[in-house]
């Protein structure tokens, strides 16, 4: 339940502000033009773009997988549950923020499926810590604070999304990289190049999702698909890394 807690209030409090006037001037896309897939007009709205749209349900099924996967490996896991709960509700609130996005082109979640996209990936540094230096409230609290505000940059700048998503990248992999090196096997190891790797195939292949569509493998599931695809899957495979370096860390300890 204190997961639920974690994940919705700060939930309820960035969609009440992005129903404000205050990200009116935030560079998003709100039409359908932005995207290679073509809206077909005989299907509802959650459906416009039926590949773009249903792909969302992957979040919420991996979400759900990694809720239940219970870490019984050892003592006092209650820390490394908690912390992985968090990450998988944040999946699970992730697929339905986007997928309005798509179903209604309103600009408040559009404001939301970038500004969400920040304190998920601000997560793995916290579960790192978790991992080398045990839980952290304190910790906790700052990164996901600092991960919120620092959505501001993007009132600054039409680019400032783009440049703060890319220090949490980097700053996850950083965290990735100590923790690994701490606790990490070859088989962790495996998990960490597998989310890298997924990672770029995220940013690259929806920056260049019109440029593929002209070849006609990309028509139909175009590079935005396959990009929401690697992001499952770099979700996946973080899961895979931070949960077998946590038990590789209490095993030590042991």
């Amino acid at each position: 339940m204190s997961a639920v807690v974690h994940v919705l209030i700060p939930f309820l409090l960035c969609v009440a502000l992005a129903n404000t006037d205050i990200f009116n001037e935030v560079l998003v896309d709100v039409t359908y033009d932005h995207y290679a897939e073509k809206k077909v007009d005989s299907l509802p709205a959650f459906l416009a773009m039926p590949f773009n749209c249903l792909i969302n349900v992957g979040y919420i099924l991996l979400g759900i997988y990694w809720l239940f996967q219970r870490i019984t490996d050892f003592k006092d896991s209650r820390a490394v549950t908690y912390t992985k709960d968090v990450f998988a509700l944040m999946a699970i609130a992730y697929g339905p923020v986007q997928w309005v996005r798509l179903s209604t082109l309103r600009r408040a979640p559009s404001v939301l499926d970038q500004w969400f996209t920040l304190p998920i990936f601000a997560w793995v540094p916290v579960w790192c810590n978790v991992i080398v230096n045990g839980w952290s409230s304190r910790y906790a609290l700052m990164v996901e604070f600092c991960s919120i505000l620092s959505y501001g940059l993007s009132l600054l700048h039409d680019r400032g999304f783009e440049v703060v998503l890319g220090c949490h990248i980097a700053f996850a992999v950083f965290k990735g990289v100590r923790a690994q090196m701490r606790h990490g096997d070859a088989l962790s190891l495996r998990y960490f190049w597998l989310a890298l790797l997924f990672c770029f195939g995220f940013v690259t292949l929806k920056l260049l999702d019109h440029t593929l569509a002209e070849y006609w493998m990309f028509q139909n599931l175009t590079g935005h698909f396959w990009s929401k695809v690697c992001d499952i899957l770099q979700f996946h495979y973080g899961f895979c890394f931070l949960t077998h370096l946590s038990k590789n860390a209490q095993k030590r300890s042991s």
